[in-house]
């Protein structure tokens, strides 16, 4: 599968395409790649035209801003499409991939065939500052790397090989200080914001996801005027990954109900 660039919003962005038809943009995770989506792009390729993107700062696209948002992560998704010529595509992600599908959403709505949010919040609860406290995550801008190093050794190695940069062996250690910065920002989204969403929009969840309670995905299903709402059972956080057949059949069924075909 080739691997290309892109400039766009004043950013060299990594990505990976295959397939033809219906434009599908996938988001990753936070501190993840592209590579999360790997395994599955086949699958999404035999029916749309797939691109899987680096989100700024992560994997090999940069970030010369050298700061963190979802809202300049989202307006990065609409000038890669607008550069591209994309039309309508959906925008779907999981996680941090989610929150830049739902800010895309809210800033550019009607400009998506549809959005997929996934593991996604939009206002904080004690569940997931909790958890982010436990990954180290203690305040915005700060991080003890030496006791994220030595309490999980294999998680810092993935970021190191994932988000390498030749002139700068801690590089790692920027991303996570600019991630922390982003993760404890409240949005402040307004239940007025939610209801200018105009393109259909699927909020969906894992049932015993330990970062986002289950309500938040009601609460946001009952303010989007265009949500549909899947819970996936006995899936955590990272239901795309350790659900990754149910996950795929959902967001395939909502996908060929709004590009126009009728089966999966």
């Amino acid at each position: 599968m080739p691997e290309k660039f892109v400039r766009a919003n004043g950013l060299n962005i990594h990505y990976v395409e295959e397939g033809r038809g219906v434009p599908l943009i996938l988001l990753h995770g936070g501190t993840s790649t592209l590579g999360e989506w790997m395994a599955h792009i086949p699958t999404f390729a035999e029916r749309y035209h797939v691109f899987a993107l680096d989100s700024r700062g992560h994997g090999q696209t940069d970030n010369p801003e050298g700061k963190l948002s979802y809202r300049a992560m989202a307006e990065d998704v609409a000038a890669f499409v607008a550069t591209l010529g994309l039309a309508r595509p959906f925008v779907c992600g999981y996680s941090d991939g989610g929150q830049v599908a739902l800010e895309f959403a809210v800033r550019h709505p009607g400009h998506a065939r549809g959005v997929m949010i996934g593991a996604a919040w939009y206002k904080f609860t004690e569940e997931y500052v909790s958890n982010l406290k436990k990954w180290g995550f203690e305040r915005p801008g700060e991080m003890d790397f030496d006791w994220l190093e030595a309490t999980y050794p294999e998680m810092v190695e993935s970021w190191k090989l994932d988000h390498h940069r030749d002139n700068d062996p801690n590089y790692w250690q920027t991303l996570t200080r600019q991630i922390s910065e982003m993760w404890l920002t409240p949005l402040h989204y307004s239940e007025a914001e939610f209801r200018q969403i105009s393109d259909p929009a699927l909020i969906l969840t894992g049932d015993r996801d330990g970062m986002i309670p289950l309500e938040q995905a009601f609460e946001m299903y009952r303010m989007i005027p265009t949500a549909e709402l899947a819970v996936l059972p006995n899936a955590d956080h990272l239901g795309v990954l350790t659900k990754p057949e149910l996950y795929i059949h959902v967001m395939q069924e909502f996908l060929a109900r709004h590009s126009g075909t009728n089966s999966i």
